[in-house]
């Protein structure tokens, strides 16, 4: 089963304090410290703290504390895929017949196309499928087909590493852009896909932040060389090659790791 983070629990780890003590903290260790006789002062840096405690009397010690600091995900199952059978069955707020690969989806005119420009053309009177009873959709199958529908209609099903490639695939073909905002939202915040096939569908697919995202995290000339051996790297545009080529140059000899795409 899938499953997508959904929260995290903070857990802090101090592995010394004075000698020969070890004291494990959760999100509350301010709280824990305060229940001593002591009032704390607590400043963060990577790996490290300076812990003071100050008596009632007004002295204090001042002790050098090295610590562990960690999330822990917590993870909700993907709901399992809608019934495609039961979204396109006939009902009274459908008003029109799509057949795809020999089945056939009841749906409404006027939602598909307020989502596609595809079908607000095709449904339009310039067009003779406009006019049809039974409007058949070719060279597309029926999974396909209601993959992408179920991005929008009758409610928003949510991509998954496993689907977003293909969703992206077919929202290009029949002109859906709010399936590939959704897309580029999962790949940005959910998705586990390496950052050389997601700079590939960012550059093919038109997701300018998923683009940003990807060049920016392209942090090393080392990351920079595995992409530029990668199949990936060789499908991409001669627009992208070149903000590549330049955020190698930056990282190499500018050490100047951001600039503008």
């Amino acid at each position: 089963m899938e499953l997508h983070v959904f929260g995290w629990e903070e857990s802090l780890f101090i592995k010394s304090i004075s000698r020969g003590s070890s004291i494990g903290m959760n999100s509350k260790v301010r709280e824990s410290m305060r229940s001593l006789d002591t009032s704390l002062s607590i400043q963060e840096t990577i790996g490290f703290l300076q812990i003071k405690l100050i008596q009632i009397g007004g002295d204090y010690i001042l002790y050098d504390v090295f610590y562990e600091y960690s999330l822990i995900p917590h993870y909700a199952p993907v709901l399992e895929k809608p019934s495609y059978d039961e979204m396109f069955a006939p009902s009274d707020q459908n008003d029109t017949i799509l057949v795809v690969d020999g089945k056939k989806l009841h749906v409404s005119k006027a939602f598909l196309s307020y989502h596609s420009v595809y079908f607000r053309a095709l449904f339009s009177s310039n067009f003779k499928e406009g006019q049809m009873d039974e409007i058949p959709i070719g060279e597309v199958s029926y999974e396909d087909f209601a993959l992408l529908l179920s991005s929008f209609y009758p409610t928003q099903a949510f991509p998954t590493d496993k689907t977003v490639e293909k969703l992206l695939e077919m929202a290009r073909r029949f002109l859906v852009s709010s399936a590939t905002r959704s897309a580029e939202y999962h790949l940005i915040n959910n998705s586990k896909i390496n950052n050389e096939k997601m700079l590939w569908m960012a550059d093919e697919y038109g997701m300018p932040k998923l683009l940003e995202k990807s060049i920016h995290g392209l942090g090393t000339t080392y990351k920079i060389e595995n992409l530029k051996q990668s199949e990936e790297f060789e499908k991409l545009s001669d627009k992208t090659k070149l903000i590549v080529t330049l955020r190698e140059l930056s990282t190499r000899f500018l050490n100047c790791p951001t600039f503008e795409i």
